[in-house]
């Protein structure tokens, strides 16, 4: 029996910064073709949490999510295995001393998207958390996302790698 087909979740930076530092539509239109060909159906998705992130930019990126990568996309993070996974998640932050209080709480936040990123992944079959966000087992500013994924044993990679595992090509061609 083969296993299923991983599913990528990406982190709004895996939109945000990659749009501003490394893929600008303008210039790398092949990172936002894969991310939609590989969203539709192809184990490719974000959550709700991230897409609530995008559109507070109010910019081209969330145009571009809204009309071409599509609102489906974003899954809700509004179910009972991801609820419990994220309570899980946020016991086990609250516990871990080396993160200050104030780390604790954002992670916690209404507004974070980190923890239900990791929640969500871990409640699905194979799904493997999408972030540029580094391991670092010193931190104690932040809670990082991988950091999380480790101890609950969620597969994060970047979107570097992501890319890779998908088999993307970004090749060049003169206009």
């Amino acid at each position: 029996m083969t296993e299923p087909r991983p599913t990528y979740v990406l982190d709004a930076n895996a939109f945000m910064q990659a749009r501003r530092d490394f893929y600008p539509f303008d210039v790398c239109p092949g990172y936002w073709d894969a991310l939609i060909w590989h969203g539709q159906g192809r184990g490719l998705c974000s959550i709700d949490r991230v897409a609530a992130e995008i559109q507070r930019g109010k910019d081209d990126l969330w145009q571009w999510a809204e009309e071409r990568f599509g609102k489906d996309r974003f899954v809700s993070t509004d179910d009972s295995g991801v609820i419990q996974w994220f309570g899980e998640m946020a016991n086990w932050v609250q516990a871990q001393p080396q993160f200050l209080d104030y780390a604790k709480e954002e992670f916690a936040g209404e507004e974070e998207a980190d923890g239900w990123l990791a929640a969500y992944a871990k409640s699905i079959a194979n799904g493997v958390v999408v972030t540029l966000e580094k391991f670092d087992p010193m931190v104690k500013k932040k809670v990082p996302l991988p950091n999380v994924c480790k101890a609950f044993d969620v597969d994060c990679i970047t979107p570097f790698e992501m890319l890779r595992r998908l088999q993307v090509r970004l090749n060049w061609q003169p206009a």
